[in-house]
């Protein structure tokens, strides 16, 4: 760290109290984990993790500049960063600018906009929710709301406790929360079409002359995630294998445990299996994955092997959210889950097939998945179908099978997962067909890195 840089911070350190200092920690969420930032006292150590985690440097400031103005200190963007609110106000209208979430700005602004009397009447509404220690005289509101977020009570995909708290005395806050939630849905529901908005100029795709619109889109940007840590990540494989009822019992999932684990390790992920664990066992353990700190890792990988068992996709996936998981903020996180949707076969147009295989009807139909950004959800069937499994499952083994085949080649996943499903019409046989069903919100292409001059066969 460069001299002036340092005095820099060091002066701008010395201009922040307490309640400042909360605040840009609650801000700076998404991108250091929470256990870290507990352990922040002072500004100085909360400006050398931001610099550890690269979020600033000499001459890279944007970040440090949008947290003062959040927080309202333009006499520290004036005095120090040569900066002033007309300025960010400006620079944060560019589609991509602002670092912080737009929940985390929602959130820290109703409780700046929250009057003394305000906290204690959302305070009071809150004491069958949540511990009365929590809820001290003392407790700040930004302390509330994340004693909220920890209790999963507010999430940036589910805000309808608090907007009904504040409907019965700030109704103009909760109004905050429905334009939030409807721009939202705009966002979730049209990333791609924005995006062709803005290189058409405002006119809809289908009054552009096609060879024109081929010509507007045959350069648009096609970002990749980066992969160059070692390993990339964790594979997380929680495998059922043995039931009470020895009819359900998977001897199959000793094939697809090994081919994933033998592809995984190859694709450089640090692989682990934890087998035959119960519903409960299933969300603890992807909880503690989440807990962990991914800040040098790229990915994270979870395999799901089980028959009979619910499992909610919602809850697992919310543990991986920006505030529960923030060291894999912007990082993808890919699930596949092996199990039943239902008790009866997809119905095939045609029957062509060359396996023949049983078919396990196990597991109650899951909930569909949250909309948040860089998660990957693949079920292995279609909901109300079942699974074919043979020796090992057709889903499981032909995907391993086309990872192999087409990584080295630097093909991108989610065309592998489409090649995937083509290859599964032609591997269940009889008068039903398999097809897997693909949830997801990934940004950028996710292209696996895998070491030179090694094979998968190892």
């Amino acid at each position: 760290m460069s001299t002036d840089f340092h005095r820099l911070l060091f002066d701008i350190s010395e201009a922040l109290v307490t309640d400042e200092l909360a605040a840009l920690k609650f801000l700076s969420l998404e991108h250091i984990p929470m256990r870290k930032l507990e352990a922040i006292q002072e500004p100085k150590a909360f400006f050398q993790i931001l610099h550890e985690k690269d979020m600033i440097e000499a001459g890279k400031l944007d970040f440090l500049k949008e947290l003062l103005f959040r927080i309202g200190r333009i006499d520290l963007l004036s005095d120090h960063l040569g900066s002033s609110r007309e300025q960010m106000e400006r620079d944060l209208q560019a589609p991509g600018r602002a670092q912080v979430s737009a929940y985390r700005q929602l959130v820290y602004g109703i409780a700046e906009d929250l009057t003394p009397e305000d906290v204690k009447c959302l305070k009071f509404l809150l004491q069958k929710q949540l511990p009365k220690s929590k809820l001290q005289d003392n407790a700040s509101m930004l302390q509330v709301f994340l004693e909220m977020e920890r209790n999963g009570i507010i999430k940036e995909d589910n805000l309808t406790v608090l907007k009904d708290l504040l409907m019965r005395f700030r109704a103009d806050l909760k109004k905050r929360i429905d334009i939030y939630e409807e721009k939202r849905k705009v966002l979730n529901c049209s990333i791609y079409p924005l995006l062709l908005r803005k290189v058409f100029q405002g006119r809809t795709p289908e009054k552009i002359p096609r060879q024109e619109a081929k010509e507007e889109t045959k350069d648009l940007p096609v970002k990749t995630y980066k992969m160059k840590n070692n390993p990339h990540g964790y594979c997380v494989i929680l495998n059922n294998h043995v039931f009470k009822n020895l009819d359900c019992n998977r001897e199959g999932i000793v094939k697809d445990r090994e081919a994933v684990k033998r592809v995984f390790q190859w694709l450089q992920f640090e692989t682990v299996e934890y087998i035959d664990l119960e519903t409960k066992q299933i969300y603890e353990k992807v909880k503690e994955y989440s807990d962990k700190d991914h800040s040098n890792m790229d990915c994270f990988v979870c395999f799901i092997f089980s028959h009979g068992e619910f499992i909610n996709t919602e809850d697992l996936l919310s543990f991986f959210s920006g505030s529960n998981c923030s060291s894999l903020a912007g990082k993808p996180k890919l699930f596949f889950i092996q199990t039943c949707q239902g008790s009866v076969g997809h119905p095939a147009v045609q029957v062509e097939g060359d396996v023949s295989g049983c078919l396990e009807t196990d597991a109650t139909p899951l909930t569909s998945i949250p909309d948040k950004a860089d998660i990957l959800v693949v079920m292995a069937t279609m909901e109300g179908y079942e699974c074919s499994i043979e020796t090992g499952s057709v889903y499981i083994q032909c995907l391993c099978d086309q990872i192999k085949l087409l990584c080295p080649f630097r093909k991108d996943l989610m065309t592998i997962l489409t090649k995937v499903n083509k290859k599964m019409e032609r591997k269940v046989s009889g008068e039903c067909k398999q097809v897997a069903k693909i949830s997801t919100t990934l940004l950028k292409q996710l292209i696996f890195e895998i070491p030179n001059c090694q094979s998968s066969e190892k």
